[in-house]
């Protein structure tokens, strides 16, 4: 798999199509480029769709954790994203998030916001941050040595994908029947989670708490003029829904969509339905900012 420089490390990568218009995706938590894989093929033609991952994550260096795990924050990940453009030509771009690659792409739209178009964010982490206790950060470190729980909480953020009745405490989840590639990719995606830094099990949790203290970001919200569509799963247990319509309210060009039938990640639970959503956003954007659309 290919990587790209970013600074001084080297960051997983992978791009779709050939088209004119580049399409920039940045993932959530324990997760990497994959996620997208299967909607991939379904995006228009036109659009070059580039998947980055995070340090720490799918194929990318997994530098050391600093005691206070600020070299895996939310402004590390952002700088990170910006240097791995850079050395890829990327100059203008359309960003498309999922879940916590929602906050990390708000400071890459702050940081250098002439550099960005439309962005289309599924269940994003807000400019608000989200807030841990010590309670949850001790799950994410129990998760780190037990498949059978990193199963079974992660089967929330596709909650679809499961038998209802098997999502409840003590019962171990169960795929519906005829998924097919979907519950094949899902089962990759555990055993991906299993390679990924310490500095993204714990310093993520650590470092979302952080933005949500600061409020750094949610009193920036008014700057972010970037057009933006969110859509929010209605069986999402992750993200606040009250949290998305602060940022569409703050936000001068955002518009929430709810969707009816999915949890927190489309892009894995119904990939064609996800790249419908993405390519009516993105299909005949503009692919440089002098021929942009006000």
């Amino acid at each position: 798999m290919p990587r790209v420089q970013a600074g001084e490390l080297r960051l997983g990568w992978r791009e779709w199509g050939r088209g004119d218009v580049t399409v920039v995706f940045i993932h959530g938590n324990l997760a990497s480029k994959d996620w997208i894989e299967l909607a991939a093929p379904l995006f228009p033609i036109g659009l070059r769709v580039v998947a980055i991952d995070w340090r720490g994550c799918g194929d990318s260096d997994r530098p050391k954790p600093s005691a206070d795990y600020s070299n895996y924050s939310m402004r590390q990940h952002a700088e990170d994203m910006l240097a791995a453009l850079d050395t890829l030509g990327i100059g203008y771009c359309h960003l498309a998030t999922h879940s916590t690659g929602g906050i990390i792409a708000a400071r890459m739209l702050l940081e250098q916001p002439q550099r960005f178009g439309h962005v289309f964010a599924l269940d994003p982490v807000t400019p608000l941050g989200m807030a841990f206790d010590a309670d949850q950060i001790g799950l994410f470190r129990a998760m780190m040595s037990s498949k059978e729980l990193t199963r079974s909480v992660m089967a929330t953020a596709a909650s679809s994908l499961f038998v209802p009745e098997s999502m409840g405490p003590n019962t171990v989840p169960r795929f519906r029947e005829g998924l097919g590639e979907i519950q094949t990719l899902f089962d990759r995606i555990i055993e991906q989670t299993f390679g990924v830094s310490e500095g993204i099990w714990i310093g993520t949790p650590v470092n979302l708490t952080r933005e949500k203290e600061s409020r750094e970001l949610e009193r920036r919200m008014s700057e972010i003029r970037h057009p933006h569509l969110v859509l929010w799963g209605e069986r999402d247990g992750w993200i606040a829904p009250a949290d998305l319509r602060a940022m569409a309210e703050a936000m001068p060009d955002c518009r929430l969509v709810i969707v009816p039938g999915v949890g927190h990640s489309m892009n894995l639970e119904s990939p064609a339905l996800y790249a419908g959503y993405f390519g009516a956003w993105f299909g005949g954007r503009a692919a440089s900012p002098s021929t942009a659309p006000s």
